[in-house]
């Protein structure tokens, strides 16, 4: 692939990972709308981790709390701050996990990948996120977090494996319906991406070990410094801005997104 078609897609992944308009529906759009080659998935796995260093070295100070926070879990002792991290962040891994490995078996993950399921999940989940971001009250913070609030984001965090949802989108959402603060919210669904990213990134991964070659991995190595860059950026920029700005205009960009794709698809 040419620089230029690897600085789009590591700036698509890395804009939109974080922030909730939905990475893999604009992944998704751009050889379907450009008329752009697929990138495949080794280019995936590669934007991927790029935007798993990003979110990491951002929350390195929370990562780093529930990485030694493992070993007393592993002896099954929630007794400190950071084993109770591990747990939470596990626990709101595995919905995504089983569904994930659901659709891959029976093949619906392919069947979901068009411009008019992109359209409608696009325009109703940010319809769903407006209400949830207006409505609730912002009455907890993110030292609440609990294993029921936890489970709940992890079942909502599955649902985004539809694409155009928005993986930080819809778990922003249930934060949001659960009360907490908006600064908190995005902090939580940041969190909660970086087992899930690693998951993903490690079966499509051993997907692609036996088929890469030399060229792939160059490519793969300047795609994931690219989203690196670009995810770290947008992360930091949307973060500040969530202490005096609210998800409205995310969800004017979904919608309006949304019915211009429902346009094409049904036209």
């Amino acid at each position: 692939m040419t620089f230029t078609q690897l600085l789009i897609l590591a700036l698509i992944q890395g804009i939109t990972e974080f922030l909730p308009i939905s990475s893999s529906g604009h992944l998704i759009l751009l050889p379907s709308l450009s008329g752009m080659q697929d990138q495949g998935q080794v280019i995936d796995v590669a934007v991927h981790v790029g935007t798993l260093f990003a979110v990491i070295l951002y929350f390195w100070a929370d990562v780093r709390t529930a990485v030694a926070g493992l070993p007393r879990l592993v002896t099954g002792k929630i007794d400190t701050p950071g084993s109770r991290l591990a747990f939470l962040l596990i626990m709101a891994t595995i919905p995504v996990v089983l569904f994930g490995l659901a659709l891959k078996l029976t093949g619906l993950d392919d069947s979901l990948r068009s411009i008019a399921v992109i359209g409608w999940t696009m325009l109703g989940f940010g319809i769903v996120l407006w209400w949830a971001d207006t409505r609730a009250p912002e009455i907890r913070e993110d030292r609440d977090w609990s294993l029921k609030h936890a489970m709940y984001m992890g079942v909502a965090q599955a649902i985004a494996l539809i694409p155009g949802t928005s993986r930080s989108g819809i778990t922003i959402t249930a934060a949001r319906q659960l009360g907490y603060k908006r600064h908190d919210a995005a902090k939580l669904s940041m969190l909660m991406s970086i087992p899930t990213i690693i998951a993903s990134g490690t079966l499509l991964g051993l997907e692609v070990a036996s088929t890469a070659d030399l060229q792939a991995a160059k490519d793969g190595a300047i795609a994931a410094a690219l989203a690196f860059v670009s995810a770290l950026l947008a992360l930091t920029l949307m973060m500040r801005l969530l202490r005096s700005v609210s998800f409205t205009p995310y969800v004017v960009y979904r919608v309006i997104l949304g019915v211009i794709l429902l346009w094409i698809a049904y036209t």
